[in-house]
């Protein structure tokens, strides 16, 4: 009697509150493991849900998802930059994804907008200046850094960077192709040196005098300055008359073969809520893609700034013209 009772006791507690079966979810990431790990081990103790992931550069996994087609146990794709979730959109390895929570947390230039991806941190990419030989009333546009004033004194990325790529096409974009043309010949001929083949060297030339002007990634500076706060350099926000800073997202898509989408629209839908992006953008020093959500306070005290509202989906659709053109230009 006494054992019946227990039972019936037990039976009353799992009605009431009922244990799920914890959900699975399989990850491509091309973000570093130490970027993305927090993250999904704090969804993983916030739900139960267990995350596995795979790291790997955003073209061998595209290549993997492709090659494995409807057996990959991929249910989610991870990378950097609208070029590269465009193409792999463009590819047929993410599903479109109807969700009143991602509609309502990204702005729509922000995401593609057939909802195969969604970004979910925000790049700027901007120009960084010495803070010994420059004065901010001398900047003023992307454009401008082509004017003989700075000859002799910009560094540049190599062209073979998505980052620069996909700025160029928004370029293009924005101005046409051969005005766009006509603005990367001038920054060639303004070159201090050879192009750089990341941006941390490209900050380090500045400091060093090698130069006195380039465009890089945000969150670049927001690693140099952790790392060295006293940095001779700072950042520029340009074209805040006209359209505004380029931005780019890192972004997430679900896989069209995924063997749990519920599960990972859900977590699709939690990278966008506000404990997340808080933890995203300040992990990786990039800002929230969600307005509503405040940027981490050293990257805040950069200042605030006018985003480029284009449709981000542009970087991919006009990448291959973007390389054509870089190329035609001399920049190497």
């Amino acid at each position: 009697m006494r054992f019946l009772k227990q039972a019936m006791v037990l039976l009353i507690v799992m009605l009431a509150f009922p244990v799920m079966a914890a959900d699975e979810i399989v990850v491509y990431s091309a973000r570093n493991e130490q970027l993305i790990k927090p993250l999904f081990d704090a969804y993983t103790a916030e739900t139960g849900t267990e995350i596995k992931f795979i790291t790997d550069k955003e073209g061998p996994l595209l290549e993997k998802l492709k090659a494995e087609g409807s057996n990959t146990p991929a249910d989610m794709l991870i990378t950097v930059d609208a070029g590269n979730l465009w193409l792999a959109a463009k590819e047929g390895v993410l599903a479109k994804v109807d969700s009143k929570v991602l509609k309502a947390n990204i702005p729509a230039h922000l995401r593609d907008p057939d909802n195969r991806w969604f970004g979910l941190s925000v790049r700027a990419r901007t120009i960084v200046y010495s803070t010994v030989r420059v004065k901010p009333s001398q900047l003023s546009t992307y454009e401008a850094l082509g004017d003989a004033k700075w000859k002799g004194h910009l560094c540049l990325r190599t062209s073979k960077k998505v980052y620069n790529q996909s700025m160029v096409a928004m370029m293009i974009a924005r101005l046409g192709e051969a005005k766009t043309k006509e603005i990367v010949k001038s920054r060639v001929a303004n070159l201090a040196t050879d192009v750089f083949p990341d941006d941390t060297k490209l900050k380090e030339a500045i400091v060093a005098g090698q130069c006195d002007v380039g465009i890089v990634n945000t969150y670049y500076y927001g690693r140099l300055m952790q790392k060295q706060p006293q940095a001779t350099i700072a950042l520029f926000w340009p074209n805040q008359k006209d359209r505004g800073v380029h931005v780019t997202v890192s972004g997430a898509g679900i896989t069209v073969h995924a063997k749990h989408r519920a599960a990972a629209v859900k977590f699709l839908e939690w990278l966008s809520s506000k404990k997340a992006q808080s933890l995203f953008a300040d992990e990786n020093l990039e800002y929230p893609v969600n307005p509503k959500i405040k940027p981490y306070a050293s990257v805040a005290a950069w200042g605030r700034f006018k985003q480029d509202t284009i449709n981000v989906s542009k970087a991919g659709q006009l990448q291959a013209q973007a390389v054509m053109l870089m190329d035609r230009a001399g920049y190497k």
